[in-house]
Formats: C-alpha cells, sequence, structure tokens
C-alpha cells in the first residue's frame, strides 16, 4: 500500500506478537508479562525484523499509562489509603529516602555532578505503579490486605513522585542543569499554583460534574456512548491537564478516575473500561521494551 499504515502496523504487529511471546511465557509458567517485554524488544531497532515507528511507540506508551492510571483512580479509596496508612506512609518515605540516598552516592562514586546524582538517586526511589497492580491483578490480590497496603504504598510514592517532577524544572538551574520546553524560567510558585489549581478544580468541579454527566449519559441506554464517555474522560482530562495545568498525563487520568468514583456507576465504568485498559496495557509494556531497545534517542523516524 502507497498510504502510511505505520500505526495499522505497529497495533498488528505489537498485539500479534504479544499474544505469542505471552503464551509462551504462561507454558513456561511465567508471567505474561515477560512475554509482552520479549515482544516489545522484538520489536525494537536492536533486533532483526519488523521494527516500530519510534515515534508512535512513546505515544502508545502514554495512552497505555493514562487508562491504567484511570484504572487506578476508579478503584483508589482514600479511606482504604488512611486504613494502612501506618505501614504504607512510612513504608514508602523511608524506602524513598534510602533509594535515594544510595543511589546519589553511588553516582557521585561514578563521578558523576550532584545534580545529575540525585536525579539518578530520585529515579530510583520509585516502583513501577504500573508493573505493580498488573501483577497484583494477575494474582488476584489486589482487594487483599497485602494487596491494599503495596497500592497505599504505591499511591504515596507516586504523589511524591508529582512533587518532585513538579519540583525539578524550576530548581534545574540550582542543580546544574537547564529546562527545555514549557517550563523553563517558570518560578516555583506558578508551577506549584499550575498543581493545585489543576487538583482543586478536580476536587471541587469535577467530582460534581463528571458522576452528574455520567448518570446523563447513562440514562439514554446506549451502551457505547457510556463506554465512549468514560474513555472520553480519561483522556480528555489526561491531556487537558498536560496542556493547560502542564500535568503529567498520568496525574491528570489518575484524577478523573478519581472523581469518577465518587458515581453510583463507578463500578460499571470500570467493568465497561476494562477491555481496553487491558489491550493498553499490553501495548503499555510493549512500547516500554521497544523504546528501552532504542539505540539512540534521535528523532529518526524507523518503519517496519
Amino acid at each position: 500500500m502507497e498510504h502510511n499504515i505505520s500505526l495499522i502496523t505497529m497495533l498488528a504487529g505489537g498485539f500479534g506478537l504479544a499474544l505469542i511471546f505471552g503464551f509462551i511465557a504462561e507454558k513456561l509458567k511465567l508471567p505474561a508479562l515477560v512475554g509482552y517485554l520479549l515482544a516489545g524488544i522484538a520489536l525494537g531497532p536492536a533486533t532483526p525484523g519488523m521494527v516500530a515507528d519510534m515515534e508512535l511507540a512513546p505515544q502508545l506508551l502514554e495512552i497505555g499509562v493514562m487508562l491504567l492510571m484511570f484504572g487506578v483512580g476508579l478503584h483508589f479509596s482514600l479511606k482504604d489509603l488512611l486504613a494502612v496508612k501506618k505501614i504504607a506512609l512510612p513504608g514508602a518515605v523511608v524506602q524513598m529516602n534510602m533509594a535515594t540516598v544510595l543511589g546519589l552516592g553511588v553516582a557521585s562514586w561514578w563521578g558523576w555532578t550532584f545534580g545529575e546524582s540525585l536525579l539518578l538517586g530520585l529515579s530510583l526511589s520509585c516502583a513501577s505503579t504500573v508493573v505493580l497492580l498488573k501483577a497484583l491483578d494477575t494474582r488476584g490480590i489486589t482487594d487483599s490486605m497485602n494487596g491494599r497496603i503495596a497500592v497505599g504504598w504505591l499511591v504515596v510514592e507516586d504523589l511524591a513522585t508529582v512533587l518532585v517532577l513538579v519540583l525539578l524544572p524550576p530548581l534545574a538551574g540550582m542543580l546544574g542543569g537547564k529546562v527545555i520546553g514549557a517550563d523553563a524560567g517558570t518560578p516555583l510558585w506558578q508551577v506549584l499554583g499550575k498543581v493545585a489549581g489543576f487538583i482543586a478544580l478536580m476536587l471541587v468541579v469535577g467530582r460534581r460534574v463528571l458522576p452528574w454527566l455520567l448518570l446523563q449519559i447513562a440514562k439514554t441506554g446506549s451502551r457505547e456512548l457510556f463506554t465512549l464517555s468514560v474513555v472520553a474522560a480519561a483522556i480528555g482530562i489526561a491531556y487537558g491537564a498536560a496542556v493547560l495545568f502542564h500535568v503529567s498525563f498520568a496525574l491528570g487520568a489518575f484524577f478523573a478516575g478519581t472523581v469518577m468514583r465518587e458515581s453510583d456507576l463507578s463500578h460499571r465504568a470500570a467493568e465497561e473500561s476494562l477491555p481496553l485498559r487491558d489491550a493498553f496495557s499490553v501495548l503499555f509494556f510493549v512500547s516500554v521494551a521497544c523504546c528501552s531497545s532504542r539505540p539512540c534517542w534521535s528523532k529518526s523516524r524507523c518503519a517496519f
């Protein structure tokens, strides 16, 4: 075909290879997640054969993060977090501090600058919410006590990570770095104000408007419209948060799920969006492995 079908080709290759490698992994008594990562490596430029479009892969990765964090928000309960706060809060804080100090010390020993060493330590201090939630869900222990402690621990880490990501651009100059993009030269108070404004908007306006809107759409009796409204809310709010408030897609999608949980239809919303979230969670892991196997970070486009 003469027209560009790189997205279709990538979806076909990603889903197909993920199915094959995931099936083999399950037969070998390994998590299917291992197969998805192998599929991503197979699609990367470091291996022969198909090579994914390296401009589309990060975008598919972001969509996967949005939908997965939206699902986390749908199941997130402040009450559940407070129930495990005596373990999750101090545990997450101590673990992040220890990992940061360890990473900072090792990088300093390598001869890195303080800013570079601190960034490495902070990166090591964060667990992958997406990976752990997928593992908990696969084992069916998300709603167990250990699962709730793990989720609470992750939520604390995610909130701390959001704060770190907010503070890093304004403090980049002090750490010997340079900010490129929308946050370049933005004062710290203005960055914090944007994040606070987004959270306030979601908690004050979103938690009233979104459940009401969901109820009105449910009254139409159209399953397609209901599913569309859930997906549109997840991706639309995440996109709006990033464009208007310079907040990460993940945080925007998380708060979209959190405010939608206030609706009596939150369980239906979770069920209706589950197939799409599962599909894009697979693409998330495929895209992560695909991008990680890229030999360089140039803007050159790789076609299949």
